[in-house]
C-alpha cells in the first residue's frame, strides 16, 4: 500500500492501492456483482477439486463395498440417536443446539471405531495436524477396501428440511485442507424435535446425504476485525483518552 499526503491547510493522509492490487479489485468486484450468472448452482464436487485437487465420489449403493459399509453406518446411527436421545444422554439439558453437535461427532467417531474393518478419526489438514473445525468433520476408512468416506454430521430442527437458511459452509484454504484424498462425502444430518421447557432434546431420524450432485453457491463478504477497525491512527474523536 501507498500512503501519500493531501496538501491543503487540514492536511491529512489517504491511504490508496498499488496499481496491482487497485486493477485486483476493479477486476473482482464486477464479478463478484454477477452472483445470479456465476456464482449460484456451482457443482460443489468442482469446488473440491479445483480447490483440493481431489475428486468427489458418488456413492452407489449397490455397490458391494458401499452396501456394506452403509450397513455398518446405519447401525452405528441408529445407536448414536437411541444413546443421545436417553435422559441420562450429557446433550439434555444443553441449552443451544450449537453446543450439541460435538456431541454427535465424538459418539459417531467412537461407535465407527468399534465396529468390525472400520476405522474414523477427525480428518488431518495438509499441514499434517488434526483440526476439528471446518469441513469435513470426520473421515472414515473402510480398511478391506481402503475407500474413504467423509463425514459432516448436521443437526436441523422439525420443519426445516426445505429452509433456505445456510446450514453448509466450505472455506477453501491451503495449509488447513481436509479433503485430501479421493472420497465419497457425506451429510449425516440428524432431525429434531423443538425442546421442551426442561430442554430436553428428542431426535427423530436420521439421513445420510450424497454430496456428490450436491450444489453451493458463494457468498462474498469483505470482512474485518475489530482490531483492524479500532486503530489508533483512524480514531478522530472519542469519549476516552484524547485523540491527539
Amino acid at each position: 500500500m501507498t500512503v501519500i499526503a493531501l496538501s491543503n491547510v487540514n492536511a491529512q493522509t489517504a491511504t490508496v492501492p498499488s496499481s496491482t492490487e487497485k486493477a485486483a479489485v476493479d477486476a473482482l468486484i464486477p464479478w463478484l456483482l454477477q452472483e445470479d450468472a456465476q456464482l449460484r448452482g456451482i457443482p460443489f464436487s468442482v469446488v473440491i477439486f479445483d480447490s483440493t485437487g481431489k475428486h468427489v465420489l458418488a456413492c452407489n449403493p449397490k455397490d458391494e463395498t458401499n452396501a456394506r459399509v452403509l450397513k455398518q453406518m446405519s447401525s452405528v446411527l441408529d445407536e448414536v440417536m437411541a444413546r443421545l436421545n436417553a435422559p441420562e444422554s450429557p446433550i439434555q439439558g444443553i441449552p443451544r443446539i450449537n453446543e450439541v453437535s460435538s456431541h454427535f461427532e465424538d459418539l459417531i467417531r467412537e461407535l465407527l471405531n468399534k465396529t468390525p474393518g472400520l476405522a474414523c478419526d477427525f480428518p488431518k489438514t495438509a499441514a499434517g495436524g488434526k483440526q476439528r473445525s471446518g469441513y469435513p468433520d470426520l473421515e472414515l476408512v473402510d480398511q478391506l477396501s481402503h475407500r474413504i468416506y467423509y463425514l459432516d454430521p448436521k443437526l436441523y430442527a422439525v420443519g426445516s428440511r426445505d429452509s433456505s437458511f445456510r446450514t453448509f459452509y466450505f472455506e477453501p484454504k491451503i495449509a488447513t485442507n481436509k479433503v485430501r484424498e479421493d472420497a465419497v462425502h457425506f451429510i449425516v444430518g440428524f432431525e429434531h424435535e423443538k425442546p421442551a421447557a426442561n430442554r430436553r432434546w428428542k431426535f427423530t431420524r436420521w439421513d445420510l446425504v450424497d454430496l456428490s450432485h450436491f450444489q453451493v453457491k458463494l457468498k462474498a463478504e469483505f470482512e474485518g476485525s475489530n482490531r483492524d477497525m479500532y486503530r489508533p491512527e483512524a480514531i478522530v474523536a472519542t469519549s476516552g483518552k484524547k485523540v491527539e
